[in-house]
């Protein structure tokens, strides 16, 4: 999918649910949510009889990456619901489309234009900042 369509897509989500949070979005869009010791992986989006499914790893809660990580699972739930995905540290400069698809979904999820709009002249880093989230998320923001 092109980055306007995702971001599209990631808009029609959010003014559906009235929220930009993943953990709530996995709640209304039905995807079962696990936490625990995945290792070196981050999270992984799986297809279980026909249950979708994200495991996220217990050691990036609270971090900056907590959130980046759900929502890419999250946009694999949603654009490549039946291939299993797994998120490792350096799926974030990802050559796999997928991979930057899912980014892609993540960074429209959490980093909003408005936040953008409402900081003129913030550097990226400083935006991400402000938001809460790893600044590599940027690399994979539409800014149209």
């Amino acid at each position: 999918a092109l980055r306007q369509d995702i971001k599209a897509m990631v808009n029609q989500i959010v003014k559906k649910y009235k929220t930009h949070d993943p953990y709530e979005l996995c709640d209304y869009m039905n995807v079962l949510l696990q936490i625990g010791d995945l290792g070196e992986t981050l999270g992984c989006y799986l297809l279980i009889k026909r249950q979708k499914c994200i495991l996220l790893n217990k050691k990036i809660l609270r971090t900056p990456l907590e959130k980046v990580v759900l929502s890419h699972e999250l946009g694999h739930s949603k654009m490549h619901w039946k291939n299993d995905c797994y998120f490792y540290g350096s799926t974030l400069f990802s050559k796999i489309r997928e991979e930057n698809e899912a980014n892609a979904f993540a960074a429209e999820l959490l980093i909003p234009d408005n936040l953008i709009y409402e900081n003129p002249g913030m550097t990226q880093s400083q935006i991400a900042k402000i938001a809460g989230h790893d600044e590599r998320i940027m690399a994979f923001k539409s800014f149209r």
